[in-house]
């Protein structure tokens, strides 16, 4: 039988993210491709202890509020300096990639990307058949000289998608200068920024660089990176109108998430000690597994890779 796809589905390539996880189930095979935390750093005893105390609470296995369980909002908004009414929580980051596109792009609307993209963004933008334009990254992030004479000559996009913090996959941090300047044209010419960070808490050395301002800046965060993929928890930082656009939605995708995933992912993220001393560790074990390999990568190919 031959059912013929949507013409949404149609304009979706394959995720190349499902490729790269199917071959790290492969024995022996350590891959660097994607963003996939070391298992051996996740937090499972901590974690169990989370669990042990949502269970005890017979609201961990009801339905929630299409924005999230309140507590965790409220433990997301203390880290990002927000308020809870700023947050919609949902099933990963790449969730709410997905429901932001839907809910503020329309067919053959002019969504502006880094080159290379991240191919979960590249996704989402084309199953709402948007008209992508990708713009090459540069040493300081997005291009925004390059954008801004586009902008000139009559660019009008809806959206610029940027991977703020360690770009995937160039891995370049965008300097303040690009990211205020990005908001300057954001707020000139009206389009919607949204500024994806899934890996800024895993800073090795210095100090973090501010995230874009403004109000037409639509954050993304994960715990995936920070705790585990498998609670399933990321979000959404916006104004409230947008926050409200994207629940109604998310009402016609899932309705709601984990509240038991919410819930352990509140009860880690609010005990502050904790966390922070656990992200020390992590981006300490990052930082001396990374210099590992490129030592490693210069002494043995030296000057044959860049």
């Amino acid at each position: 039988m031959t059912i013929p796809p949507s013409r949404a589905l149609e304009s979706i390539r394959g995720s190349a993210i499902r490729d790269l996880l199917t071959v790290t189930e492969r024995p022996g095979v350590l891959s660097l491709a994607g963003g996939l935390p070391a298992t051996d750093l996740i937090p499972t005893a901590r974690i169990a202890v989370a669990a042990q105390r949502a269970i005890a609470d017979a609201s961990a296995l009801q339905y929630t509020a299409s924005t999230g369980v309140v507590r965790c909002r409220e433990a997301i908004a203390h880290l990002q300096n927000s308020a809870p009414e700023h947050i919609l929580i949902t099933h990963g980051s790449q969730q709410a990639l997905s429901l932001v596109t839907q809910a503020l792009v329309d067919p053959g609307s002019t969504v502006v990307v880094d080159d290379p993209v991240y191919v979960g963004a590249l996704q989402s933008f084309q199953a709402v058949c948007a008209r992508i334009v990708a713009l090459p990254i540069t040493g300081d992030g997005a291009n925004v000289a390059e954008l801004e004479t586009r902008l000139r000559s009559g660019l009008r996009p809806r959206i610029v998608h940027t991977v703020s913090n360690f770009h995937n996959p160039s891995g370049v941090t965008a300097s303040a200068h690009t990211r205020i300047r990005l908001a300057e044209l954001a707020d000139q010419y009206g389009f919607l920024v949204i500024e994806d960070d899934p890996y800024g808490a895993l800073r090795f050395t210095g100090d973090p660089i501010a995230p874009i301002p403004g109000d037409r800046v639509i954050r993304l965060g994960s715990a995936s990176k920070i705790l585990a993929p498998a609670l399933r928890v990321g979000w959404m930082q916006a104004a409230p109108s947008i926050v409200g656009m994207v629940e109604r939605l998310r009402q016609s995708a899932d309705l709601c998430g984990s509240a038991f995933s919410q819930l352990m992912t509140a009860d880690l993220l609010s005990d502050t000690g904790w966390l922070a001393d656990h992200v020390d560790r992590l981006r300490a074990q990052y930082r001396v597994r990374a210099t590992a390999l490129t030592d490693a990568l210069d002494h043995h190919l030296g000057g044959r890779i860049d």
